[in-house]
């Protein structure tokens, strides 16, 4: 029986069991009882039709010292009652806008760099990682703003951002150490391995959870059991030595295994 026809006999139960209460006696279940449930055939609906793109194609050509100058008027938009449109019209001028919009990294206003690193996402050019790597780095920028450049750095060219993971690692704030632990697992560069390993016995149990969770993940080494959840210092001091040992014996022929498929849901038993 399919999971659909389980959940439409599950209901009909549910009624003649509520009707039964309601009457206050057996008489309602009573006269449905003589009733079998009969499969109604089901079929999924059709997909609909591929909609027309009507999006504005963006655009690839270099930009003209008007367009570069309307666009550096852009930039203070960015923080205020217009940053959508703003981010908008960066968006349509693509990648060429990209040596313009990452001059707002640097520029007074979380929220305008904020919106600015969120905006090369959308503009998903790789050229702008080296100043969200530069971005992710800065100790003196605020946490959130820190994290977000660093997590679309990862996004756009993993592979220019261990430098940024090494720093970030060592930050005294917790929180961008976590954020270097979690982003790690999705640069798939051996760079990363020993950072993760000298995670393992950070102060903050979260963050130390995080690095071997994303060692787990990247490098698929089944390591010696133990209770993260409620490890000391101490404990994650010693167990760390297992997985420098581990690197050791392994980092000249260590390889990182392909990403594991994504595992593709059915509707059927």
């Amino acid at each position: 029986m399919s999971r659909m026809m389980r959940i439409l006999l599950l209901g009909w139960l549910a009624v003649i069991t509520a009707l039964a209460a309601a009457s206050g006696s057996t008489s309602a279940f009573s006269e449905w009882a003589h009733v079998v449930p009969t499969q109604v055939p089901f079929d999924f609906p059709p997909k609909p039709d591929a909609a027309p793109d009507t999006s504005v194609p963006r655009n690839a050509k270099p930009l003209g010292p008007e367009e570069i100058q309307r666009a550096e008027a852009l930039l203070p938009l960015l923080d205020g009652k217009q940053e959508l449109w703003a981010m908008g019209e960066f968006v349509h001028l693509g990648a060429p806008v990209v040596p313009v919009l990452v001059k707002a990294l640097t520029m007074p206003g979380p929220r305008l760099r904020y919106n600015a690193i969120e905006t090369l996402l959308m503009i998903k050019d790789p050229g702008a990682v080296p100043a969200l790597v530069a971005t992710a780095k800065e100790p003196n920028e605020m946490a959130r703003v820190r994290e977000h450049a660093l997590r679309v750095a990862v996004r756009l060219d993993p592979s220019l951002v261990p430098p940024a993971i090494e720093v970030m690692a060592k930050d005294p704030n917790p929180t961008i150490r976590k954020a270097a632990a979690f982003e790690a697992r999705y640069v798939r560069k051996k760079a990363v391995i020993p950072v993760l390993i000298g995670m393992i016995p950070d102060d903050e149990r979260f963050v130390a959870l995080t690095a071997v969770q994303s060692l787990w993940l990247l490098t698929r080494h089944e390591s010696e059991m133990h209770d993260w959840d409620i490890s000391t210092k101490q404990d994650r001091v010693e167990w760390a030595q297992e997985w420098v040992e581990w690197w050791k014996t392994n980092q000249e022929i260590f390889e990182i295994p392909d990403p594991r498929a994504p595992r593709k849901r059915t509707y059927q038993e």
